[in-house]
């Protein structure tokens, strides 16, 4: 039987055993029976007789409506397909020669994108002379990655295409919960203000 084959289970006729350990349309545990009788089960309710577990002794069959289940199955398989085609890729552009305030703009904007569950590509765009000195851009890209590395990693490491450098990143599965730890922590630290307040309230 080939690996295609073996994904699908055996019905009705195609099932070759003597006798079954027989499971109701509504899962109800009707015993061990002869093959015969479980599939007239079946056919008297107009279900059909699935072999579910063909390995167990003797086999389990169960009575059911085996087009609904596999059509339940598609659409189950269709709509994850369809979650996972939602995760978008955002765009970031930097100038090679970006001031601070601007490159900590872009990269909130970037994080808020990788909270989102987005992957973000890195943009870097050199106009005339500045494509004598890619290790701007490059150095860009890196203080990025590791800005970030508790939020991203990196999927396409930077490379030049034209007068462009990229990079691709993704977020962490689990920088969610890194994001949360630290704002507790930072929450559990007593500002040096509070601390001052104290003193001066001790000494009265």
């Amino acid at each position: 039987m080939s690996a295609i084959a073996a994904q699908e289970p055996r019905l009705n006729e195609e099932i070759t055993v003597k006798e079954c350990r027989l499971i109701g349309y509504d899962g109800t545990q009707m015993g061990i029976v002869p093959i015969e009788q479980a599939q007239r089960y079946a056919d008297d309710e107009g279900y059909d007789l699935v072999e579910i577990a063909p390995n167990a002794d003797p086999v389990v069959c169960r009575i059911m409506d085996y087009g609904k289940f596999k059509y339940d199955q598609a659409i189950k398989a269709k709509q994850a397909r369809k979650n996972q085609s939602k995760i978008e890729t955002k765009e970031m552009k930097f100038r090679p020669k970006i001031d601070v305030g601007d490159y900590t703009t872009k990269k909130k904007h970037i994080m808020r994108f990788l909270d989102a569950g987005s992957k973000v590509k890195i943009t870097i765009m050199f106009r005339g002379r500045e494509m004598a000195h890619p290790e701007q851009g490059l150095s860009i890209l890196e203080r990025l990655a590791e800005d970030l590395k508790d939020s991203a990693i990196i999927e396409v490491q930077p490379k030049m295409e034209g007068r462009n450098m990229h990079m691709l990143i993704a977020p962490l599965p689990n920088a969610a919960k890194k994001k949360k730890a630290a704002e507790r922590q930072e929450e559990a630290e007593t500002p040096l203000e509070d601390l001052a307040h104290e003193e001066e309230g001790s000494e009265e």
